[in-house]
């Protein structure tokens, strides 16, 4: 990676950081209402992905989807908009925090349902594979066997984005079953932040690792440190490179942390303060600015000015949001949208 790429990678994790710092403040200003799940701590997970995917390739994230929807490209003014209920919101102010599309840079957006992007995902890869080989590559008729369907080389895959609470979930081992046989595009990305809601993956996962699940639906799978931002990187790429070579899905298990709790109401009673000193040593964005001065990439006072820089980005964006909360759609632009035809939606 050039000098570019490698800030870039800095100023995503620093967005995707003082996003949530200000998302935080203002639901505790009570300017924001519902609920919100922050993902301090997770933004080397967020930043490596997106930064190693290419135009076109899909994104399905969790209901954690702050981070990763900034680092594909979205708007923080739009995402501040939508938790501010504005239809100037990525979804008009309909989905709130949890519920962030954006079909402009290819990220179908979340659902408050754990595992359920997992599936669609899954249907991203079957058009993708079904626009190379057509109708006659998925006949099962045609073939005696998964082993001998075709490996047919795609131009974009899909990401499905699940946490270690929903590893277990019968729709991620369906979809990863069917993606298998089809040999569809998809990277299967588990973010495994250690916690679903308040149960330890250690109590909750019958095996070591999620990624030792990829052996029973004969796909690639490989753990690697999420808190690592060129770790992540060098993960994903070499996943993408392999999928869009036609060889079919591959599973990714990315080993990270979040500082704070499930939800805004969740005080973390059910961990050690000596865990939390442990991974708040490894936080990811103060890793990586380790690296890049000891690289001689940045200047202490350098990635001190890029801080500023980022925090003063996000604060604008928030404020300009800030100034159009009161823009709402009315009931009856609501009803419009939903009877909508397929002509008027177009």
């Amino acid at each position: 990676m050039d000098r570019d790429a490698l800030l870039n990678l800095l100023r995503l994790m620093l967005d995707s950081r003082f996003f949530e710092e200000k998302t935080e403040q203002l639901f505790k200003a009570g300017l924001i209402h519902g609920t919100t799940h922050l993902a301090n701590g997770q933004e080397a997970s967020q930043a490596g992905l997106c930064a190693a995917l290419d135009d076109g390739d899909w994104i399905v994230p969790t209901h954690r989807c702050h981070g990763f929807t900034i680092c594909r490209g979205s708007d923080p003014a739009e995402m501040f908009a939508e938790m501010f209920g504005s239809v100037h919101g990525l979804a008009k102010g309909l989905g709130g925090s949890m519920h962030m599309p954006d079909s402009s840079h290819w990220n179908l957006g979340s659902s408050a349902v754990v595992g359920s992007g997992v599936p669609l995902a899954t249907g991203i890869a079957f058009w993708n594979r079904f626009q190379s080989v057509g109708n006659a590559g998925f006949a099962a008729s045609t073939f005696s066997s998964p082993k001998d369907y075709p490996k047919t080389p795609v131009k974009n895959i899909s990401v499905a984005i699940f946490g270690d609470g929903a590893s277990s979930r019968g729709s991620v081992h369906e979809s990863m079953n069917l993606a298998s046989i089809w040999k569809l595009p998809v990277l299967f990305y588990c973010e495994n932040n250690h916690y679903g809601m308040s149960a330890s993956s250690d109590r909750m996962i019958s095996s070591s690792n999620v990624a030792s699940r990829a052996g029973a639906y004969d796909m690639p799978g490989e753990t690697i440190d999420g808190n690592d931002v060129l770790a992540v990187y060098e993960a994903v790429r070499k996943a993408v490179e392999y999928i869009k070579e036609g060889n079919g899905p591959y599973l990714l298990e990315v080993m990270t942390y979040r500082t704070k709790g499930h939800s805004k109401s969740d005080r973390r009673l059910y961990r050690t303060a000596e865990e939390e000193k442990l991974w708040a040593d490894r936080d990811p964005i103060k890793l990586y600015e380790r690296k890049l001065v000891e690289d001689g990439i940045l200047s202490a006072k350098e990635i001190k000015g890029l801080e500023e820089e980022r925090r003063a980005y996000i604060e604008e964006k928030a404020n300009k949001a800030l100034e159009e909360s009161t823009d709402r759609l009315s009931p009856n632009d609501v009803e419009d949208m939903v009877y909508a035809t397929t002509e008027d939606r177009s």
